[in-house]
This record gives C-alpha cells, sequence and structure tokens, in this order.
C-alpha cells in the first residue's frame, strides 16, 4: 500500500500547493501528462461522423482524433478493480471515489502519537472546502481511471468511423479492437466489471458509517461518451461489437438505470437545482438511448427542461447557481455543456422536437446563456487556466442556432485560435466550414494517417495545440511533480465537482 506523506497526519490544515507537492513527490502516483483535452460532456449522433465526407477544413481536427485514439490507449485498459483500498463493502469491484472538496481537520481529536493513513480517514472529521481539491482523493482513482476510459474509448470509436481516406488497415483494426476492449474490461469481463451502482462514490470520510454522497453521481457523466462510442460501433457495424455484447452491455446498463432511479442519494443528486442535476439528466438520458429506449430518452429530457431548467437561466443568460460558486466562469461554461449534452440527445430522441428553442422560466435559451458567457472573462476570476473549457460550447451553439453575424466564430478566432484542430469542430458542422486553418499542410495527411504509438503521441501535443490547460492527467509514469500539480489542479477539479 502507498504510503502518504507525515504532512496529512498533522492536525492543522496545509496550503492546497503545499500538500499537493508533497504528495506528489513521495509516491510513486505520478502520471505523464497528455495533450488531449477533456471536454465536459459531448454526446455525438452516429451520422455526424459516419460517412461524412468532411471536407479539407476539417483535416486538422480529424488528425488531432486519430492521435488522440492512440495516444490515449496506450493508458489502458482500465478497471475498477485497480484501486488503493477498497469501498467499505470489501468488494473490489465496488466503484470507490472520496468527496474531493473535503479536507481532515485533526485539531479536536486528542491524539497524543502520529496517526496513521488510515486512522485519519476514519478518525478525524473532514470539512468542506469549496473548490478546494484535496490531493488524497486520488489514491483511490476510480474517478480519474473511468474519465480516462470514456475518453479512450470515444477517440477510438470516433477514428474508427472515419472512412477509408484516413484511417484504414491495420490501424483501423486496432482502433476498433481498442473501443471494445475498453468497455469489456470496464463494464463485463467478470474479473475486471464495475457493479451497477455509486453506493461509494465521493465518499465522505470520517467517524461512522462511509457512505457515497449524491453528488458522486457526477463521476459517471462521461456515460455520454460511451454511450456515443457504442452508437458509432453499432451504426458502424463493428465485427468486434457483437450482438453477445451488445446484449450484455444493456444488461448491465438497464441495471444500473434501476439504481439511478431508485437509489436514495441518486435521487437526491436528480434534485439538484445546479450543474449537479443537469448532469445528473444527461447521464440518464444517455443511458436511456444506450438501452435503445428513446421514448424513455426523450423523457428524461423533457423532465429537465420542464424541470430545473427553468430556474438555472436569468433573462440576461447569466446562471446565478453557478456564478455563485467560488470558480464562476468554469460553472458557468460546465452547466452549458450539460445542458447542451442533454438537448442534442432530445434531438437524437425525438426529432421533432425542440429542446433548443426552449426556453428557461425567465424566457432565455440555451443560446442566451452562451451570448452571456463570452461577455466573461476567465481572468476577471483568475480563472485563466479554465478559460477553454467554454470553447466546445461557442461552437456547440453556433452549429444549431447559426452564426449570421460571426460573432461566435470572431471570438473563437480571438481566444482559441487553434480551434479547428479541436474534435469538437467535426460534430459542430457547418460551423467553420472552409476555415483555412482547419486545413492540413500537403504530404502531413499521410503521414497522419500511418502515425502509430509515441509517433502519433508526438504528433498530438504538436497538432492538437491550446490542448492542455484543461487536459486530465493520462498516461504512462514520468512527469515531474511541478507539471503534475498543473495537471491535476486542472484536470482534477474539473471532473470532481
Amino acid at each position: 500500500m502507498l504510503s502518504m506523506p507525515s504532512l496529512f497526519r498533522t492536525n492543522t490544515f496545509l496550503s492546497t500547493g503545499a500538500l499537493l507537492l508533497a504528495f506528489l513527490s513521495s509516491t510513486t502516483y505520478i502520471q505523464h501528462a497528455s495533450a488531449q483535452t477533456a471536454y465536459a460532456a459531448d454526446f455525438i449522433e452516429p451520422t455526424h461522423i459516419i460517412g461524412q465526407p468532411f471536407d479539407a477544413s476539417r483535416g486538422r481536427a480529424m488528425q488531432s482524433v486519430v492521435s488522440w485514439a492512440q495516444q490515449l490507449a496506450e493508458g489502458g485498459p482500465w478497471s475498477v478493480v485497480n484501486k488503493f483500498g477498497k469501498a467499505p463493502s470489501g468488494d473490489m469491484h465496488d466503484y470507490l471515489s472520496w468527496a474531493p472538496y473535503w479536507w481532515p481537520d485533526c485539531s479536536s481529536v486528542g491524539n497524543t502519537t502520529v496517526l496513521s493513513d488510515e486512522q485519519i480517514w476514519v478518525t478525524c472529521p473532514y470539512v468542506n472546502r469549496d473548490g478546494q481539491f484535496n490531493p488524497d482523493g486520488r489514491l483511490v482513482n476510480n474517478v480519474g481511471d473511468f474519465q480516462s476510459m470514456a475518453e479512450a474509448t470515444l477517440y477510438n470509436a470516433v477514428a474508427w468511423s472515419f472512412n477509408e481516406t484516413w484511417v484504414s488497415g491495420t490501424l483501423k483494426t486496432q482502433l476498433e479492437t481498442n473501443a471494445v476492449k475498453f468497455i469489456r474490461t470496464w463494464f463485463l469481463d467478470p474479473d475486471t466489471a464495475m457493479k451497477p451502482n455509486l453506493n461509494y462514490a465521493q465518499m465522505k470520510r470520517g467517524p461512522g458509517i462511509q457512505v457515497g454522497s449524491h453528488t458522486g453521481v457526477l463521476d459517471l457523466k462521461a456515460m455520454s461518451k460511451i454511450t456515443s462510442a457504442i452508437l458509432l460501433l453499432r451504426s458502424g457495424k463493428s465485427a468486434l461489437w457483437t450482438p453477445q455484447l451488445d446484449a450484455q452491455m444493456v444488461a448491465w446498463t438497464q441495471a444500473y438505470i434501476g439504481w439511478l432511479e431508485s437509489a436514495a442519494i441518486a435521487i437526491e443528486e436528480k434534485e439538484a437545482l445546479n450543474n449537479h442535476g443537469t448532469f445528473y439528466f444527461s447521464q440518464l438520458a444517455s443511458l436511456k438511448v444506450l438501452v435503445n429506449d428513446l421514448p424513455g430518452a426523450k423523457g428524461v429530457c423533457d423532465e429537465f427542461f420542464n424541470g430545473i431548467y427553468k430556474g438555472q437561466i436569468q433573462a440576461d443568460g447569466e446562471q446565478p447557481l453557478e456564478a455563485a460558486r467560488t470558480r464562476p466562469y468554469h460553472y458557468r461554461a460546465y452547466n452549458l455543456a450539460g445542458m447542451i449534452t442533454i438537448a442534442r440527445i432530445a434531438a437524437y430522441a425525438a426529432p421533432s422536437s425542440s429542446p433548443w428553442s426552449t426556453p428557461s422560466g425567465s424566457g432565455a435559451t440555451i443560446q442566451k446563456a452562451l451570448d452571456f458567457a463570452i461577455t466573461t472573462s476567465a481572468a476577471t476570476s483568475k480563472e485563466g487556466k479554465y478559460a477553454e473549457e467554454l470553447w466546445p460550447n461557442v461552437a456547440s451553439v453556433a452549429s444549431v442556432y447559426g452564426d449570421a453575424e460571426g460573432k461566435y466564430l470572431a471570438y473563437l478566432k480571438k481566444n482559441a485560435p487553434g480551434f479547428m484542430s479541436e474534435p469538437y469542430i467535426l460534430w459542430n458542422a457547418p460551423f467553420g466550414a472552409g476555415e483555412a486553418s482547419g486545413v492540413i499542410p500537403p504530404g502531413a495527411k499521410a503521414a497522419t494517417r500511418k502515425a502509430t504509438g509515441a509517433a502519433a503521441a508526438s504528433t498530438g501535443a504538436k497538432d492538437a495545440k491550446d490542448n492542455t490547460s484543461a487536459g486530465m492527467s493520462l498516461g504512462g509514469a514520468g512527469m515531474s511533480a511541478a507539471a503534475v500539480v498543473a495537471a491535476v489542479t486542472v484536470g482534477g477539479l474539473s471532473l470532481l465537482l
């Protein structure tokens, strides 16, 4: 077992930076940072990828997808059983994560000797420090592993779906193999599968009975990415994604849906009025799609738009529940990503529906929320490292509502000059059509199609520029403690909210 540094055994609070540096420099947990960006949420309709004759302006985005897919795959497969310690159930197949913003306060314990790590976890009361990530939470990294798995599964499925002008031969086979293997390992294989519940997600440590909290439902918000990957495998008629595997995945998902719709902590998350509630609905709606229950998916989306959505956007577009948090710029972008995902699922489940024009209680739409958000500055609230979290939302809104005045294109050109190399450009067509910055220079395309392993990782780091600040820490060992501080501070905080 890993031994935590003595700093964690004291009865006083230390700064986040000092604790994180001490933790990272004293363990073998350190991981390699990736140039890949983990978008908060995504739902990709298969027809937006499969069979699409993407024009030259989408070249760099396609190049990024292939590079990211290969780079991310190097860290897999991932399993819920690979973690430090066990859930209170004693079953390694139970998902486990620790509440990220809760810190031990041992000042009232009265210990006369140094407490062990395990003693701290069950003896010292834990107190909330909103927005301040407790770095020892990643000793149990099911949340990070799930996110890594979801990212790798999605991008390998998307890259596999490209036509043979872009991806063919052994590379295409490897991408398909990766996507299927990652799903099987996390969800289906008996030795490695996760149980379909989140009973111990974002568990608050301290004296007394330790159980998960409602905020832990957020840990699996990336299920919409898993659903997107499976839809691509189905629509693309993957030979490796067999009817038997599909039936097993549907059965697992139906069991998990049962938990989401009945467990007390899940219902508590559903009732949250802010981004927590939003991501509950986006997750559940995507799962209904996965089990082929499109009427059920539409019903979940309708419940959101007729319920908590009504109080989320003011007439001027501000999101008051997100603006009140410690990082308002980040939370506005974060909740927008969830709302956009629900709208996409609603449109997929019921093409005649009109989620994008559905008004909040004040009469504002998702577009109005985005229009307000782009008037804010991440620097004003000292959130410069989160600036790019808003950019995918800009492209999404422009692709649906249009950009007749060119303000969305102008915003991204000013704030994100490398945006045409971002994968989200592919499923937000026609936005950005014809942009020269997305065209791959002559001679580079063939090399990208053949790139594998380390070469692909190098290509991704070079071409998917401006992707590091909100990216997750993914991959193998060998990164400096200072670099991991940046990666965890940015990527980790955006995952656990």
